[in-house]
Formats: structure tokens, C-alpha cells, sequence
């Protein structure tokens, strides 16, 4: 069976530098980073107290009223306002659309840890009896995905994907697989996440895997560099709308790129460390380079996990040079997560968006603060300095705990 091509038509970002696609990326090209001090809450006693904290958010931009914002948790209200504005820049006509054709898939690694926190309180201190009617509603992660049908009346496939760090990439590889098969002809998808609330940065710091470059909060997240010593907490949300190529012609859409690949693969290896070999998720970017019927040398372009641990960045370079063999020396890399920390299972929204622009705009956002060159990072990974680029196929890839691996290829639309 011929499988539909799958195009993107709309993007939608919250993030640390900016709430719209367009702040987000001027932000992005030019190297500005998100990471500060910990404002959510008081963070004195813990190791690592800095977080690429999203700024200005207001739960209007997700069209919720007073009482309505006090009954969704932050990453559902991301998530709707991510989405309003994927749905505006792709031009959708909803009273037009047969929305039983249209569908949701997104990712979320956690839920609302906030939820949990402050409802375990009330039940500590008042017992069960006056625990919150809206404490389950707010907590679980196929929320996102629930009301974003629900604003827009999309009633075709709807589901979420809880992949740790991967999740926001395997919601887009399986909302590509739902078009591709024809199962729905639109999809809105990508990943959010708001939990930097003190259990979920206790539980980071516990497992060391947060940098404790507490007094140069903009330095922090520095992926590939030798001083790198962990990642920095972050929050946000990434969306795009897909569409069946055929459904996007015929309503004479803009049309962004295309995704062409996806492949997913687990390390079976251990719960949080990756695979030391890197087999897991070299192999992922060579199921989407197969997916998508590209050789190595199609990709001009890979946007790294590049999270900025000591594991991560090493394992992820010796992945790369798995699967792109001698022409990894000739693609450039480089990781998102220097500028805005790492959103956990946003962050394969995020920086899909990040290749949708790139492939766009014809631009390379730099990885900042790459200062220190380790011998073990060694490709390029365009150090502190963005760069013009006529790239064709960009790659994005991420891995999350659990050894889950997801590898996305989106070319430009030709």
C-alpha cells in the first residue's frame, strides 16, 4: 500500500527564550540563553538551583479563563497555547476540516509533579476527604493531548506517549506513521513539560545528573564542552501541525517542510545510563535514514540530545559516527539544550521545531559556551556562532531514560 507523504504546516513554541515561534527562534539564531536562577520555587538547600524557566506566560495565550487555569496544570496549558498557535500559522479553516479526520498525539514525561505536591499536602494536613475533584484530572499525561482535542473539536486519533526525554519525538514519529498509513489526515503533536518543582529537581540532583554551575546559571548547559557536569532542569512545549500532503495541496497550504523519516529502538540496557556503546541510538538514526530512503550524506544537519551530561555527549557522538560513518565529520551538529536547558519530554517538540526553522530560514543555531574541545565530542558542533546553511535534511534526536531512542528527518518540501 502507498504509504500519504506527511508535510508540516504550523509550529507552536513556549519556551525559556520566548512564547512565540518567532521571539523563539531570533532568540535561538542569536545564542541568548534561558537559564537563571530558580524562581518556581525556593531551592536553597538543593544542589543545583538555576532552570531555563519559561518567562511571561500568561494562560490567555491558551484561551483559559480565571477558573479554568486553576483546574489545568501548567503543561496542559503549554500545550493549548502551543497549540493555538500551530493551528493559526498553518492556516486551518476548522469550520472547514472534517475533524473527524483530525487527530492528537503528544508527549509529556512526567505530568504535573505540582499537582502531586501540593494535593499530598492538603491530604498531610486535612486528610483525603478534601483532597481536589481535579487532582487526577491534573496530573495525568494524556491530558495534553485530551484537551487539546477538546478546544478543537478533533476527534480522529488522540493519544499521548510517556518516553521519559524521547517522548516529544516518538509523538511525532507515531503522528507521522497515523497520516502516513492514512488514518487521519491532520495532526497536531510534539511534546510539553512544566515540572521543575522541588521532588522532580531533588530526584535529578539525587541521580547527579544536574550542573551545579550555580553562579553562572548562563554557562551551565554547555553540550560536547569537557567542563560539561550535568544538565539544566527546563520547561516548554513544541508543536507542529502535520498533514497528509494531499489534504495541505487542496486547502493551498503554506507548506514548512516534510518528514520523511523516523526510527525508535531501545538501548536494553540499564534504566538511566545509555548504552556505553552507543548501539541503541546509532541504530535509531539508521532506521530513520532507512524510513526516509536517504544515505548519510542527504544530512546537512543533526540537532543533538546533546543534554550536556558526561554519558550523554559522548555516547551521542559515538552514535553519530555509527550511523553516518566517515560523512559524521561533515554534518554539522549542534544542541538547542545549550541555550534553553533541557524540557525533558518537550524536548523533541522543541527542537523539531528547531529544524523546521533551520530548514526554513537557511540557519545553524550554534551550541554556546562550547569553550573547552574534549577529545571524546570531537565532530562539529558549531561552537558559540550560528550559521547560514542551505540545508536540505536536517535529523533531530532523543533519547530518554529507560533506553528509549527516537531519531526524526524532516527535508525541505520539494
Amino acid at each position: 500500500m502507498k504509504e500519504n507523504r506527511v508535510v508540516v504546516t504550523g509550529l507552536g513554541i513556549i519556551s525559556p527564550v520566548g512564547n512565540d515561534v518567532s521571539i523563539f527562534w531570533k532568540s535561538i539564531k542569536e545564542g541568548k540563553s534561558g537559564v537563571g536562577p530558580m524562581i518556581s520555587f525556593d531551592p536553597a538547600n538543593f544542589d543545583s538551583r538555576i532552570a531555563g524557566e519559561v518567562k511571561g506566560f500568561d494562560p490567555a495565550m491558551a484561551g483559559l479563563d480565571f477558573k479554568e487555569t486553576r483546574r489545568t496544570a501548567k503543561f496542559v496549558q503549554y500545550a493549548l497555547a502551543a497549540a493555538k498557535q500551530a493551528v493559526t500559522s498553518s492556516g486551518l479553516d476548522l469550520d472547514k476540516t472534517n475533524k473527524e479526520r483530525c487527530g492528537v498525539l503528544i508527549g509529556s514525561g512526567i505530568g504535573s509533579l505540582y499537582t502531586i505536591e501540593e494535593e499530598h499536602k492538603v491530604y498531610l494536613t486535612k486528610g483525603p476527604s478534601r483532597l481536589s475533584p481535579f487532582l487526577i484530572p491534573m496530573l495525568i499525561v494524556n491530558e495534553a493531548s485530551g484537551l487539546v482535542g477538546i478546544k478543537f473539536g478533533f476527534k480522529g486519533p488522540n493519544s499521548c506517549v510517556a518516553t521519559a526525554c524521547a517522548s516529544g519525538s516518538h509523538a511525532i514519529g507515531d503522528a507521522f506513521r497515523i497520516i502516513a498509513r492514512g488514518d487521519a489526515d491532520v495532526m497536531i503533536t510534539g511534546g510539553t513539560e512544566s515540572c521543575i518543582v522541588a521532588t522532580a529537581v531533588g530526584g535529578f540532583c539525587a541521580l547527579k545528573a544536574l550542573s551545579k554551575r550555580n553562579n553562572d546559571p548562563q554557562k551551565a548547559s554547555r553540550p560536547f564542552d569537557k567542563e560539561r557536569d550535568g544538565f539544566v532542569m527546563a520547561e516548554g512545549c513544541g508543536l507542529v501541525v502535520l498533514e497528509s500532503l494531499e489534504h495541505a495541496r487542496k486547502r493551498g497550504a503554506d507548506i514548512i517542510a516534510e518528514i520523511v523519516g523516523f526510527g525508535m529502538t531501545c538501548d536494553a540496557y540499564h534504566i538511566t545510563a545509555p548504552d556505553p556503546a552507543g548501539e541503541g541510538s546509532g541504530r535509531a538514526m539508521q532506521l530513520a535514514l532507512t524510513d526516509a530512503k536517504l544515505n548519510p550524506e542527504d544530512v546537512g544537519y543533526i540537532n543533538a540530545h546533546g543534554t550536556s551530561t558526561k554519558l550523554n555527549d559522548k555516547i551521542e557522538t559515538q552514535a553519530m559516527k555509527m550511523a553516518f560513518g566517515a560523512h559524521v565529520k561533515k554534518v554539522m551538529v549542534s544542541s538547542t539544550k545549550s541555550m534553553i536547558g533541557h524540557s525533558l519530554g518537550a524536548a523533541g517538540g522543541v527542537e523539531f521545531v528547531v529544524c523546521c526553522m533551520t530548514l526554513k530560514e537557511g540557519v545553524v543555531h550554534a551550541t554556546i559556551n562550547y569553550e573547552h574541545p574534549d577529545p571524546d565530542c570531537d565532530l562539529d558542533y558549531v561552537p558559540n556562532t550560528s550559521r547560514k546553511a542551505d540545508i536540505k535534511v536536517c535529523m533531530s534526536n532523543s533519547l530518554g531514560f529507560g533506553g528509549h531512542n527516537a531519531s526524526l528527518i524532516v527535508k525541505k518540501f520539494e
